[in-house]
C-alpha cells in the first residue's frame, strides 16, 4: 500500500520534517439509506384490530429478559471453563455478573434477579473454589514496574541532562538514541527514587541477557531491545500490568495469540521467557516493517498499531516526536519511548550513573524433561531434593501446581537432576502422580507418626514402599506416601471455605492484603473470586467472599440463626457469625468458656467434630454465643 511504502522509506526523521501521507486504499461500508419496501400484491384490506385486543397484548417482562442474557453468559463461560479456555471463561461470567449487577435499581429489587445473582455467585465461584481447595492456584505474580513508571512527573536535572548529552556521543546502541527533556526527566527519576527498582531489574537481567540478545539477533532486530523488556516488566516473567498484559514483554492475550503463545488452564505461554522474547522480536520486527522507524514501532508496540496510524495519518508526520508534541497519542505511549531511551543510556553507561557496582545474577541453567502426563510441582520437588518454590521459577508459565493433563509439556529441572527425577517419579503409579507424595524421614519418626502426618495408615504406607508395618525408619531414607485423593494436601486441611457466598462492603483504606489478613482468605482466593489483578480495591464498593469453615461446619444451621441482613459483613469488619482459630493446647471446653457457648453447641454448629488442630477454623453462631 501508498502508506506502507512511505513509512519505510521515512526510516528515522528529524524533529519536525512533514511527511506526505497517502492514507490505504480501504473497502468502505456502503452508505445506509432508506429501504425500499416492495409493492404488496392487491388483496383485501384485513380487520381492524379491536381496541381490548390492542390493550390486552402481553407486556415484556423485563427481569426474565435479563435473566435470559445472563444465563446465556453464564452458559458460554461454563462451556469455555470446561473447555480450557480460562480467561474466555472469566470474561463471560464477568458480563453476567455485570449485567446482574447494573441493572436498573426497580429491576435489580426485583427477588427473581436476587435469587439470580446469588445462584450465579454461587456457582462461578464454585468454579474457582474447587481449583484452589485442590491447591492448584499459582498464587505468585509481580506489578508490572512499567504502571508505575507511566504514572511519574520528574524534574529535568540541567546537570544530569548535560552529563548524559554528552556521553550520548561515545554511547554505541543498534538503536536510535537521542536526549531530550522527557528522557532527561526519566534518567532524573532512575537515578533517585526510581533507583531501586532499576538496579534490582538490571541485576535480574542477568539471568536472561544471553538467552535475550540470542533471540533477537536470530530475529534480526536490534539487540538493544532488550531494554524494552527491563522498562516493562524488570525482567520478571509473572509480571502482570493493571490492564492485564503479562510476561516479560508484557503482551496482551488477543496480541499473543497472534504470534502463537498460548493460553489454557494449565499454561500461560506469555510468561514463558524463551517463548515470549521471540514472539515480541517478531512482533517488534513487524511494527517496524509497518512504520519503517523504531521510535514509531515501540509506540505501536504499547498502545497498538492502529493508534499510531491514526495519530500519523492525523497530522501527517511519520515522526514520533512531532506526534508527542502535537499530543496526539495517548499519555502512557507518550511516556513510553522516552522511558525506554533513558533505561537504555543509563545500562550502557554504567560507570556515569554509579551502576558498575550493581552485579548481575547469572543465567541459571536447567534440564529439560518432556512429560505428557499430569505431576504435581511438590511431588517434583521431592524427587529431585528442591523446594516448589524453585521450580515455580524454573516453569514461570505454569498456572496450576501440577503439569497439564492430556497434553505435552517441558518441564525444566534445576541442572544435573533430570536422572534422578526419572528414576524417582517411576515408582509413583501414573495416575497418582498428582496425589501422591516422598517423605524424607527424620529423627525419632515411625511408620505410625508418618502416616498419621498424611492422614493414611500404617499398611498402606508399608504396602507402598514393599515394607512391614513394623520396619523401624532409617533417618534421611525417602518413604512414598500414598495420599488418598480426598486428602491430597493436608496444608489445607486446617479448614474449608463456605459454599455460600459473602457479601463484605469495601472500608476506605482496604486492600486485598488487610482483607486477606482480616478473614484469613488467601490473597489469591480475593483476587479470583473477584476477578482482581493486584493489591489495589480501588472503585470497588463489595467483595464477594466465601469464609473459612471447620471441616462439616453445619452452614445451613448457622444461616437460619442469623438476621435479614446476615450475609453482608459490616463496615469494620464485625461478623455475625465468630470465627476462631484453634490454639495449640485449646479444647473444646477452653474455647466454649471463651465464647460463653457449650461444647455441644460448638460441636453440632462444626459437624460433630470431636478432634481439634492447631489452626482449625471453628463457627460459633450468634445464638450459641
Amino acid at each position: 500500500m501508498a502508506a506502507a511504502v512511505l513509512l519505510a522509506s521515512a526510516g528515522c526523521r528529524s524533529v519536525g520534517r512533514p511527511v506526505t501521507l497517502l492514507p490505504p486504499t480501504q473497502a468502505s461500508a456502503p452508505a445506509l439509506g432508506a429501504t425500499t419496501a416492495p409493492v404488496p400484491t392487491a388483496q383485501a384490506a384485513p380487520p381492524p384490530v379491536p381496541a381490548l385486543a390492542r390493550e390486552t397484548k402481553p407486556q415484556a417482562d423485563p427481569v426474565l429478559e435479563l435473566i435470559e442474557k445472563v444465563e446465556k453468559e453464564y452458559q458460554t463461560g461454563q462451556d469455555n471453563y470446561q473447555a480450557g479456555h480460562i480467561e474466555d471463561a472469566k470474561e463471560n461470567f464477568d458480563r453476567a455478573l455485570k449485567l446482574l449487577l447494573e441493572s436498573p435499581s426497580e429491576v435489580r429489587a426485583d427477588e427473581r434477579l436476587q435469587k439470580e445473582l446469588d445462584r450465579v455467585l454461587d456457582a462461578v465461584n464454585g468454579l474457582e473454589l474447587a481449583a484452589l481447595q485442590q491447591g492448584d492456584l499459582q498464587p505468585k505474580t509481580e506489578p508490572a514496574p512499567i504502571d508505575e513508571t507511566n504514572e511519574v512527573t520528574y524534574p529535568v536535572d540541567p546537570n544530569i541532562r548535560a552529563k548524559a548529552e554528552a556521553e550520548l556521543k561515545a554511547t554505541h546502541s543498534d538503536l536510535p538514541l537521542m536526549m531530550t527533556d522527557q528522557v532527561a526527566s526519566y534518567i532524573n527519576y532512575f537515578s533517585n527514587r526510581g533507583r531501586a527498582k532499576f538496579e534490582s531489574a538490571l541485576a535480574r537481567g542477568g539471568r536472561y541477557q544471553e538467552m535475550i540478545r540470542r533471540v533477537l539477533g536470530q530475529e534480526g532486530v536490534p539487540q538493544d531491545l532488550i531494554y524494552l523488556a527491563q522498562a516493562e516488566s524488570g525482567f520478571h516473567p509473572q509480571a502482570v500490568s493493571r490492564v492485564g498484559a503479562r510476561g516479560m514483554w508484557q503482551f496482551m492475550a488477543s496480541r499473543a495469540r497472534g504470534y502463537g503463545l498460548e493460553r489454557d488452564f494449565w499454561v500461560d505461554e506469555r510468561q514463558d521467557p524463551e517463548k515470549s522474547t521471540r514472539a515480541a522480536a517478531r512482533h517488534l520486527r513487524d511494527l517496524y516493517n509497518e512504520f519503517g522507524d523504531w521510535y514509531l514501532a515501540m509506540a505501536a508496540y504499547n498502545s497498538g498499531p492502529g493508534t499510531v496510524q491514526q495519530a500519523v495519518k492525523r497530522t501527517g508526520y511519520a515522526d514520533y516526536w512531532e506526534l508527542y508534541k502535537r499530543n496526539v497519542l495517548p499519555r502512557e505511549t507518550r511516556n513510553y519511548v522516552p522511558i525506554i531511551l533513558a533505561v537504555t543510556i543509563m545500562a550502557k553507561n554504567p560507570s556515569q550513573y554509579g551502576l558498575e557496582e550493581v552485579l548481575a545474577e547469572n543465567p541459571v541453567p536447567y534440564d529439560v524433561v518432556a512429560v505428557d502426563y499430569a505431576v504435581d510441582l511438590r511431588l517434583v520437588a521431592e524427587c529431585v531434593d528442591t523446594s516448589a518454590a524453585t521450580l515455580l521459577d524454573l516453569n514461570p508459565s505454569m498456572l496450576r501446581w501440577t503439569t497439564p493433563q492430556n497434553q505435552r509439556f517441558e518441564l525444566h529441572l534445576p541442572a544435573g537432576t533430570k536422572d534422578h527425577y526419572l528414576s524417582a517419579i517411576s515408582a509413583i503409579p501414573l495416575n497418582m502422580r498428582i496425589w501422591w507424595r516422598y517423605h524424607q524421614v527424620e529423627s525419632g519418626e515411625t511408620l505410625a507418626s508418618v502416616a498419621r502426618t498424611y492422614h493414611t495408615t500404617p499398611k498402606a504406607v508399608a504396602q507402598a514402599n514393599g515394607m512391614d508395618t513394623d520396619q523401624e525408619l532409617e533417618v534421611g531414607s525417602k518413604l512414598i506416601i500414598p495420599v488418598a485423593p480426598s486428602k491430597r494436601d493436608s496444608s489445607v486441611d486446617r479448614g474449608t471455605f463456605a459454599k455460600r457466598t459473602t457479601v463484605y462492603r469495601v472500608r476506605k483504606g482496604d486492600t486485598v492484603t488487610s482483607v486477606s489478613d482480616n478473614f484469613e482468605i488467601p490473597p489469591a482466593m480475593i483476587r479470583r473470586w473477584n476477578h482482581l489483578s493486584g493489591n489495589s480495591l480501588g472503585g470497588r464498593h463489595v467483595l464477594y467472599l466465601h469464609l473459612p469453615v471447620a471441616p462439616g461446619a453445619n452452614e445451613n444451621k448457622l444461616s437460619s440463626s442469623k438476621q435479614p441482613d446476615q450475609n453482608h459483613l459490616q463496615a469494620g469488619g464485625k461478623q455475625h457469625v465468630v470465627r476462631h482459630t484453634v490454639q495449640p493446647g485449646e479444647t473444646l471446653y477452653s474455647i466454649a468458656k471463651s465464647h460463653n457457648t457449650t461444647v455441644a453447641a460448638l460441636k453440632q454448629n462444626n459437624g460433630n467434630l470431636a478432634t481439634l488442630r492447631p489452626g482449625m477454623i471453628l463457627l460459633i453462631s450468634p445464638s450459641a454465643r
